[in-house]
């Protein structure tokens, strides 16, 4: 007991390292990462049913019932790359100088870490450190003729959510397990040239970085079908989060940014002793928090009002499909697609210049290999294609706005097995 105190403060403090140090990145599912840990990366996030490590949690944290005693560490390096593009003469001063501005930032190392612990009475235990972060961009000062983006200089946003889940899981007959988590939820946001929106407002732009917090749990239910297949479910109702005090000007309901609910289910397959199939089918309700899913021709209630204007997003549902492939004992090799209908509707391109989350489409490859000590390195790549979104500047009907994105990833990992 005395070791499991002393690994649970240490796995705090690097939780908290990790939220200080962390950079937002524009996630693949809207801004909701497409997988935690890096095995379940390189089957594209498909790990409801299928638990590989102690990042299972994240996905389901029945998962860790059927795992043994590990701890695992991984560190990501993930390039998204950004354009916003304007078509037609500007007739105002809602108008943009066309032609194409990209995003400065384009490179971030993303941390993730978590921990298995089995007790003697089929109790296992676990902490997991994950992150999402999705809205972050940097328009240089350069854009729209010197004026910046939006005319209050360089422009931008950076959002950046951690969580910290300590995980209850435990089989309640030989094949079926449930499992929970605690979950303690931390972001942190600025924004930048911002202010011509709301010119009188002191809460809406150029307040350096504010931070929010907040409780939630997530749920899930593990079982074997037979010995080839397993299905899973898994459950996070909306985590209510504290205000952005500094930002109640921005986000509607004064502002206020909850993690929104979000659930899947998936199912795992042995085709044979070497190979496993594995489908997720995950939905994210976007729609249902305010800041994120209220349109921007609420601009009328006005900005940071219960009713005022958020980005419009839509709610998200992502297939992911991952197989995997062991030729010896020790060695691994993955590959996986996933797909989901990018949330941002063509009516909602000006506001999403900040968070242009538009990738639909995710192709992976990983590989796992057992070194002489018995722990695993680990490796996943990401490519998601350029996508586009196309639509009216509501601030000027002489002109259209393009949103571009695509993202490149690459994560290493190490596991310690016991």
């Amino acid at each position: 007991m005395q070791r499991f105190n002393t690994t649970l403060r240490t796995m705090a403090w690097m939780a908290l390292a990790s939220a200080a140090t962390t950079s937002a990145h524009a996630g693949t599912d809207g801004y909701f990462s497409g997988g935690w840990g890096v095995k379940a990366k390189g089957m594209a996030g498909a790990a409801i049913a299928f638990p590989q490590d102690s990042l299972a949690a994240a996905h389901n944290p029945a998962g860790l019932a059927f795992l043994s005693k590990r701890y695992d560490l991984s560190v990501e390096l993930f390039n998204p790359i950004r354009y916003y593009d304007a078509e037609g003469a500007p007739s105002g001063p809602g108008g943009f100088v066309p032609g194409p501005v990209k995003s400065r930032l384009e490179n971030f190392l993303i941390p993730s870490l978590g921990a298995i612990w089995p007790l003697s009475d089929g109790t296992v235990l676990g902490l997991t450190v994950f992150g999402n972060g999705g809205m972050n961009t940097t328009w240089p000062d350069s854009a729209n003729m010197g004026f910046g983006t939006f005319g209050g200089g360089g422009a931008g946003v950076n959002l950046e959510q951690i969580f910290l889940a300590g995980t209850y899981s435990k089989k309640i007959d030989k094949s079926t397990a449930l499992g929970g988590s605690l979950i303690y939820a931390f972001q942190r946001f600025s924004a930048s040239g911002l202010q011509p929106f709301n010119p009188s407002s002191q809460t809406l732009s150029n307040n350096g970085t504010d931070t929010s917090t907040g409780w939630g749990v997530r749920l899930g239910m593990t079982s074997k079908i037979n010995e080839r297949l397993s299905v899973g479910l898994t459950y996070q109702p909306k985590i209510q989060m504290t205000h952005f005090q500094k930002y109640s000007g921005l986000f509607a309901d004064h502002g206020n940014f909850d993690i929104p609910e979000n659930y899947g289910v998936g199912i795992a397959y042995k085709a044979s002793e070497k190979s496993t199939l594995a489908i997720d089918v995950k939905t994210i309700r976007y729609s249902d928090v305010p800041s994120v899913g209220n349109p921007f021709s609420n601009i009328g209630n006005g900005l940071g009002e219960p009713d005022g204007p958020g980005f419009g997003w839509n709610d998200m549902t992502v297939t992911k499909i991952g197989y995997q492939w062991e030729p010896s004992e020790g060695t691994q090799y993955r590959v996986g697609v996933a797909y989901g209908k990018q949330p941002i509707q063509s009516s909602e391109v000006l506001f999403n210049i900040l968070a242009p989350g538009v990738q639909e489409w995710h192709f992976t490859a990983g590989l796992t290999k057992q070194d002489r000590h018995g722990g695993e390195w680990s490796a996943a790549i990401t490519y998601s294609p350029e996508k586009s979104v196309t639509g009216p500047n509501p601030l000027d009907p002489n002109q259209t706005i393009t949103l571009r994105m695509k993202q490149f990833e690459l994560e290493i990992g190490y596991g310690w097995r016991f």
